[in-house]
């Protein structure tokens, strides 16, 4: 009876979905089953098993899927993404920034107590019996490491890399697990505010070439908020996280913010009601000037700071010809710890008129919100971050920017879908065809002379293709030239040169094809 058990007990372990499906008596010696009632009960299980698709082949069954928060991009994805990318980078470049590269994971210890509560989101890798790992959060702290790890104090860097959040993710508007930041950082000791002021004009430039729509960069200073929350009453110990809150207030509204102010973070309801008042402010250089006259705002030298530091960034601003998009917003908060001094956070506006920071974790809410995903760039100062890792606390004064390039590719995926837009997944410029059978030789020939020339060729993979079939490739891959071969232009030495869209031909002798083409597909 027991080896019959056994044998049963192995039939069920393969059949995991299936045990809830037939109600199986226990198997005991007090139940009085019979080994014919065991044998009929495992004659229904295999059947149900056979059923529902499965065999004895031990072959695993499977749904294919990526991991929740990921996924895959298919060709004209990718083409949109490298545009955006090529964008950005020229920008990075056209202000003077290298680039750098570092781990996709870091000791855990390098990233531990650098995120505030965001902390909780980083991925721990499995301790193998070594380091202990993690994923990176953001691209900044690994910066702040390779900075004190090799003495550089000054540098004007860009970084374009995955990073890893554990984080609840709403892909409709751009948010994952796994996705790119693209970043932009000056580290060093430098005159106030010009750095910053550089940052946001990156910024300008990059979301206006991209097109995104109108868009607003919201600035204001950790200063200006730790020297709020000491005049409203905050404690101390609780600086940090009251920022935290302060930092939904681009997805919440004020009354949610306040109710976790008192209820869960223990605030006094008169302090959550004097820090409502300041962070319904927002305007341009003369709120600052007006704060400073403010009773309580100027009983804080780290306020009065922060807010001379606001007016010098907008004078700059003004000579960089950016102000028109910018706003100093006192409900700006940027909930990471290490930030210090001026942060920013750009937001695209709704129907050209007012700032849309949607919650980033939200459902999609209608058609009419598809492409409103919230801020597409964010950074900040952050002085004293280098000098955590460096032994005798040197610290290295660093101001950066990232790009929400993922938000951003959203916007523009969806609407290439909504226009219908013909995307080019590739770059060829010429398809070499053939007018004629048995000319494959020559044409193997001609496409190894354009490629040798740095032209972008191609031909298909047929011995004798009809040239209907090698025009319509063309049209359907968007390649603008066809070099076409046949028995007359072979002796005749030249090539029959076809323009795709007008359908012109012309002969070029073969000695000027590479130069012709190249003409042709200057501009392209």
């Amino acid at each position: 009876m027991t080896m019959l058990a056994l044998s049963f007990a192995r039939v069920c372990s393969g059949l995991a979905p299936f045990r809830t499906v037939l109600r199986l008596q226990p198997l005991c010696s007090a139940s009085g089953i019979t080994v014919a009632q065991i044998d009929e009960e495992v004659a229904k299980l295999l059947e149900l098993k056979a059923r529902l698709g499965g065999g004895d082949d031990g072959k695993h069954q499977f749904v294919l899927k990526t991991p929740k928060g990921t996924r895959d991009y298919n060709p004209k994805q990718m083409a949109i993404r490298e545009r955006v990318f090529n964008t950005i980078t020229r920008c990075f470049k056209r202000h003077g920034a290298e680039t750098i590269d570092t781990p996709v994971f870091e000791l855990k210890e390098t990233l531990t107590g650098k995120y505030g509560e965001d902390s909780k989101l980083i991925y721990d890798l499995k301790d193998q019996g070594g380091e202990l790992l993690s994923l990176r959060y953001d691209l900044t702290v690994p910066f702040a490491r390779y900075l004190a790890m090799n003495k550089i104090t000054n540098i004007k860097r860009y970084h374009i890399a995955k990073v890893y959040r554990r984080d609840n993710p709403a892909m409709t508007r751009g948010r994952y697990r796994e996705f790119y930041q693209c970043d932009f950082d000056i580290a060093g000791q430098y005159d106030a505010m010009i750095p910053d002021a550089e940052c946001l004009k990156i910024v300008h430039e990059i979301l206006s070439e991209l097109e995104l729509g109108d868009f607003r960069i919201k600035v204001n200073d950790r200063r200006i908020l730790d020297g709020m929350f000491a005049v409203c009453g905050v404690p101390d110990d609780k600086f940090r996280t009251i920022c935290s809150t302060v930092d939904k207030l681009d997805k919440l509204p004020w009354q949610e913010v306040r109710k976790e102010m008192v209820d869960e973070k223990g605030l006094s309801e008169e302090a959550a009601d004097q820090i409502g008042e300041y962070v319904s402010l927002h305007g341009g250089m003369d709120l600052a000037e007006r704060l400073l006259q403010d009773p309580r705002m100027s009983q804080s030298k780290q306020a009065c700071a922060g807010l001379s530091d606001i007016k010098l960034l907008f004078s700059y601003m003004q000579l960089f010809q950016v102000t028109d998009k910018v706003v100093f917003d006192l409900s700006l908060a940027r909930g990471l710890d290490y930030y210090t001094g001026v942060i920013y956070e750009a937001v695209l506006t709704q129907a050209g008129v007012a700032p849309v920071a949607l919650a980033s974790n939200d459902a999609q809410n209608g058609s009419e919100e598809s492409v409103s995903v919230g801020s597409v760039a964010g950074g900040g100062r952050y002085d004293g971050l280098v000098g955590m890792f460096d032994p005798k606390n040197r610290k290295v004064p660093c101001v950066g920017v990232s790009i929400g390039i993922e938000r951003i590719f959203s916007i523009m995926e969806q609407r290439a879908e909504a226009a219908a837009e013909k995307v080019r997944t590739t770059e060829v410029q010429v398809l070499v065809a053939s007018a004629q059978k048995n000319l494959l030789e020559e044409r193997l020939r001609l496409v190894t002379e354009l490629w040798n020339a740095g032209i972008k060729a191609e031909v298909m993979y047929k011995k004798n293709p009809k040239l209907l079939s090698q025009l319509q490739l063309c049209e359907e891959m968007g390649i603008p030239l066809v070099a076409i071969l046949g028995e007359q232009e072979l002796k005749d030495g030249v090539v029959k040169l076809r323009v795709v869209v007008s359908r012109e031909e012309v002969d070029v002798p073969r000695s000027d094809l590479i130069t012709e083409i190249k003409r042709r597909t200057s501009d392209a």
